[in-house]
């Protein structure tokens, strides 16, 4: 006879450990103590029909109850929940988290609790976590069942094909028809089934995560989505239903929405009696104004639910922290004591973008889709090898593994990536197991495009460093890993959990040489062996040039070997456009090629490493730049050509779908760590560093320098050179940014037009019928676009409408409003309010809006259209800034879920998208001329050594290298939002020439090697880090971009 079967609870279908974490906890804070007092077991229904029982103690608040279920289900964002009940008037009220259990449940025993979602916000993206988004999709799945959740037959159909899809997979007739028959999911569903199936026929390959997230899409758009009707009549004895909702107060005739009384418009909120008051605002609009609104309820216990009901919804939508509680009168009371427990919106999201914890699996337990590749990832197949990480929601530990899988949540649900790992033997050590309690207690992640440091695959002829790796991992992905910078590859092996030597899990977005654990370091005690170099500045600007062309040798290889190897396997490309290409870039790495290795022998022989006694003639640099410079002019129509290669690229990968595909499978591959055509562009802009070096160097030496006279005249010839091709650059720069803006857009005919020119990208919140919801706005020249972030496999962002600039004005809107920062755009057919994160990034937005206006009303007229399906703007005045949306149109909210090819992640786009900034094209442009490489010691705040790591700094982001000489990065670090700093005394850096990087909770110490290398990297970061005002960058431009 075997063994009973283990009764498997929620917690663990849903991937739960014991005592692993609770949502409502701050950080560092510890689950509250259960209070001293006899257990009580009481049931909690869930949202999967499971019942768990709950064993509290008789005094203990709500708080330990709900908390203990948010721990069993392993959930995070637990404040969007809360547990609901009937009271001994067969009313159903929420859980007081204050009081205390017993004051509230007269029968413990048997009362039932349901823990259900008591908070529904305006757009389902702000819910981080796929855990979240499947529980909400639960509570979709039961109030359409319950007929909560009423919409017409097309947006049943729709809602319930998504359930089906996620339930039983890919659309197969006979299946689809048993399991409908099977299972009831709305009323009348038999009517519908034809419908049904017809649209779970449409949604082949989507999984289970992505069924969620479109049925959330779908389900939102309902004007009763998460509505819950309290019965009420107005003051004529009309029959009515009262609801909360995050905007404010609805009225509501039969399932009709006939009132809406927003949140800054409500003064005060009360009741007498059966009475339910709503005090408003004065409107000096309206002349007639009734500043009280009165209706009946069915009792004083009915007005009081819809009273707290509406407080919490208030305080979790509209403030930004937690009320303070009251202080307790001295004689008496008068009123009622309630208020907001928990966590508001923004803390949450705060919270879970600022915080990591680990991920775990979770089962669905009405799926029968058993390999669910976006939440259980395979385990790998040889044991022997690293295994690489699956882009997945999940970890899952090797057979051997002695650590159980803990649980992280990213900054945000970005794409990330994986690194071998060397060290596992370390890793499995049995000396550094850990409990679950201390398996929750995670390192802040050393970070993803959120926070921070992505880390990249190695090859495995680097296996022999002793590195630890680890992996990061996206919500939103499956069974994919990802390349240099953000695109998807297919890999089927996950990672293996590692500790670090303090006996904490290692980051998930640790890269091998920015872990601590196993890492190579340079201490104090080495400090005394290493070789004393030249301290003249002078040499240190020699080395500049000497670093930055060895990187940018590296990036003509990814030209000349990486993508001439990738042409010469595929027939895709024309003979003429591959003759065109490499005739270009062949003479160019050749030549570059000798000048790297003169400039090598110059440095050895000044730093006395060969020929020691020699001194003087060869501690200069200024003749060896003259002679390559005067070679390099006869090289100036190949660069004169560059635009040609990049034009005829596009136009061949537009007319060629296998050419469009070989570019983009190019841009997978981890040598190509930055979007490809901003390669074909790296000679023209190589000309303005080689500019700013001579600047430098001719500024530092005295006229009567015996290098002056050479480094002055290559200045000469190089500003010369450069003068000619700038005109050529800044188009080139337009057209390339164009083009890789079109990779991230969905919904777009005809981007790049002639005469069409980027200015300004970012993050703005625009104000709808479902509050403020965060859009990614696209500023050309002629038209502004506004997007959101569809779930593609590449998180592209979709394209909701576009404003033309013709005709448009913009004023500042925060007084009209009541939101920060806020202001409007008027146009001639739509007119739109928009807030930006702070009063600078507000004026940029304002100030770069008008120049654009300006150049519109320059131009001849309205900009073609752009959209694929433009939405109507034949929107009134009143209506303009509501924005809604019909059901009519929620079968189209498939196409933010159409399948695209790979695509990159972690561009500089989804950077100020999840980093709520913004950049501009002069932003750019002065990132091309602020390059830098060199070798620096990093370090983090809670390590005691030094790592020494090859940097490069390039389009916004440092680089991470081993050394000079491997071939991709194995991390990278996103500056925008970043800080750049000099450590303070009380952080104990008793270094020299020390600065520190810092975004919220991450931080990094990296030293250089000289004054001069430490401004100048100070100097190139404050670049990428602060946007500088139009003003002040163009006091010192020849020219404008624009």
């Amino acid at each position: 006879m075997g063994e009973p079967e283990q009764r498997l609870t929620t917690g663990s279908r849903l991937g739960a450990q014991e005592s692993t974490g609770i949502s409502t906890l701050e950080p560092g804070q510890r689950p509250p103590v259960m209070p001293p007092g006899r257990q009580i077991p009481i049931k909690v229904h869930m949202l999967d029909d499971t019942e768990e029982v709950f064993d509290v103690s008789q005094r203990a608040p709500g708080k330990i109850l709900f908390d203990l279920v948010c721990t069993h289900l392993n959930l995070i964002e637990g404040d969007y929940f809360g547990l609901e009940y009937q009271d001994h008037r067969k009313m159903t009220v929420w859980l007081d988290l204050l009081k205390p259990i017993m004051k509230q449940l007269r029968r413990p025993k048997q009362t039932v609790l349901r823990f259900v979602v008591k908070f529904f916000p305006p757009d389902h993206t702000q819910l981080l976590e796929e855990l979240t988004r499947y529980l909400f999709a639960l509570q979709v799945k039961q109030d359409l069942a319950s007929s909560r959740l009423t919409c017409n037959d097309s947006s049943a159909a729709l809602l319930v094909s998504h359930i089906v899809q996620s339930e039983i997979g890919d659309f197969d007739e006979a299946q689809s028809r048993r399991h409908l028959r099977e299972n009831k999911y709305i009323p009348d569903q038999e009517a519908l089934e034809d419908k049904i199936a017809e649209f779970h026929g449409k949604h082949v390959g989507q999984t289970p995560a992505e069924s969620d997230y479109q049925l959330l899409e779908v389900a939102r758009r309902l004007e009763m989505y998460g509505v819950r009707l309290h019965p009420a009549k107005d003051r004529e004895g009309t029959k009515i239903n009262l609801a909360v909702a995050h905007t404010g107060i609805l009225v509501l005739q039969g399932h009709t929405k006939i009132n809406a009384f927003n949140w800054s418009k409500v003064r005060k909120l009360s009741f007498k009696r059966k009475r339910f008051l709503i005090k408003l605002r004065p409107d000096m609009n309206q002349s007639s104004f009734q500043d009280t609104l009165e209706f009946l309820m069915a009792s004083r216990n009915c007005c009081k639910v819809l009273w707290k009901i509406c407080v919490e919804y208030h305080a979790f939508f509209r403030l930004f922290e937690e009320p303070k509680p009251k202080p307790k009168p001295v004689l008496f009371t008068r009123g009622s004591s309630f208020r907001f427990s928990g966590r508001t919106q923004k803390q949450v999201l705060d919270y879970v973008r600022d915080s990591e914890f680990k991920k775990i699996p979770f089962e669905r337990k009405h799926s029968k889709i058993r390999s669910n590749v976006s939440l259980s990832p395979k385990p790998t197949e040889r044991p022997s090898e690293v295994p690489k990480q699956s882009a997945s929601y999940t970890f899952g530990d090797q057979p051997d593994s002695s650590t159980k899988p803990s649980r992280q949540v990213n900054e945000a649900p970005m794409v990330a990536v994986c690194l071998e790992d060397t060290a596992r033997q370390q890793c499995r050590s049995p000396s550094l197991k850990k409990s679950p309690q201390e398996d929750r207690k995670q390192e802040r992640a050393e970070e993803d495009v959120d926070g921070g440091i992505r880390g990249k695959a190695q090859s495995k002829q680097q296996t022999e460093h002793p590195i630890t790796g680890s992996v990061a991992n996206s919500p939103r992905l499956s069974e994919t890993s990802v390349n240099s910078h953000g695109g998807l590859t297919a890999q089927r092996s996950v990672l293996s959990p590692c500790l670090s030597p303090d006996g904490r899990q290692p980051s998930p977005l640790t890269s091998p040489l920015l872990n601590d654990a196993g890492c190579v370091r340079t201490d104090d005690e080495d400090e005394g062996r290493r070789k004393r170099f030249p301290t003249d500045k002078a040499y240190f600007i020699a080395k500049e040039v000497l670093t930055t062309e060895r990187t940018y040798l590296k990036d003509l290889e990814v030209i000349t070997v990486s993508f001439k190897n990738a042409v010469s396997k595929d027939e895709a490309m024309p003979d003429s456009l591959r003759n065109i290409i490499f005739s270009n870039f062949d003479p160019l790495y050749t030549f570059h090629s000798g000048f790297l290795k003169e400039i090598e022998q110059r440095l050895a022989l000044w730093e006395g490493r060969s020929n020691a006694h020699i001194k003087g003639d060869y501690q200069r640099i200024g003749d060896v730049m003259l002679k390559n410079i005067q070679g390099m002019k006869q090289l100036t129509a190949l660069l004169q050509r560059h635009s040609e290669v990049l034009v005829q690229l596009e136009q061949t990968a537009r007319s060629s779908r296998k050419q469009e595909v070989l570019c983009r499978e190019f841009e997978l591959q981890k040598v190509c760590y930055l979007p490809l055509n901003i390669f074909f562009l790296r000679p023209l802009h190589r000309l303005m560093h080689y500019k700013q070096i001579l600047e430098r160097l001719c500024k530092h030496y005295p006229p009567n320098h015996a290098d002056f006279r050479d480094s002055r005249a290559a200045l000469a010839d190089i500003s010369e050179m450069a003068a000619q091709l700038h005109g050529t650059m800044i188009k080139m720069e337009n057209f390339q940014k164009l083009l890789e803006l079109k990779k991230d857009l969905i919904g777009i005919d005809n981007l790049v037009i002639p005469g069409r020119e980027f200015i300004r990208l970012g993050c703005l919140s625009k104000l709808s019928g479902k509050g403020l919801q965060q859009r990614m706005f696209f500023l050309f020249n002629d038209v502004l676009l506004y997007t959101s972030r569809g779930m593609t496999a590449s998180n592209q962002f979709k394209v909701h409408g576009q404003l033309q600039l013709y005709g448009m004005t913009v004023t500042e809107s925060e007084d009209e409003w009541g939101v920060p920062h806020s202001f409007t755009l008027f146009g001639p057919r739509q007119t739109v309010v928009v807030a930006a994160s702070t009063a600078a990034e507000m004026d940029k937005w304002i100030e770069d809006i008008k120049m654009a206006i300006d150049l519109a009303e320059k131009s001849n007229g309205p900009a073609p259209e752009l959209l694929a399906s433009s939405p109507p703007e034949s929107k009134s005045p009143e209506d303009s800034t509501v924005d809604q949306e019909s059901e009519d149109d929620l079968s189209s909210s498939r196409t933010s879920l159409e399948r695209q090819s790979p695509h990159r992640g972690n561009t500089t786009v989804h950077v100020c998208w999840h980093r709520n900034t913004s950049v501009s094209m002069i932003d750019f442009s002065i990132a091309v001329e602020n390059q830098l490489s060199g070798n620096l010691l990093r370090k983090f705040k809670n390590s005691n050594g030094w790592q020494k790591l090859w940097v490069v700094f390039t389009n916004f982001s440092l680089f991470f290298y081993k050394s000079h000489q491997d071939d991709f990065p194995l991390a990278s670090l996103p500056l925008l939002g970043y800080s750049v700093t000099i450590p303070s005394e009380s952080e104990n850096i008793h270094k020299d020439y020390v600065f520190k990087l810092h975004f919220k909770s991450h931080v990094y110490y990296f030293r250089s090697e000289s004054e001069y290398t430490f401004e100048r990297w100070m100097e190139v970061i404050r670049s990428a880090t602060s946007s500088a005002c139009r003003t002040r960058i163009l006091s010192h431009k020849d020219s404008h971009p624009y």
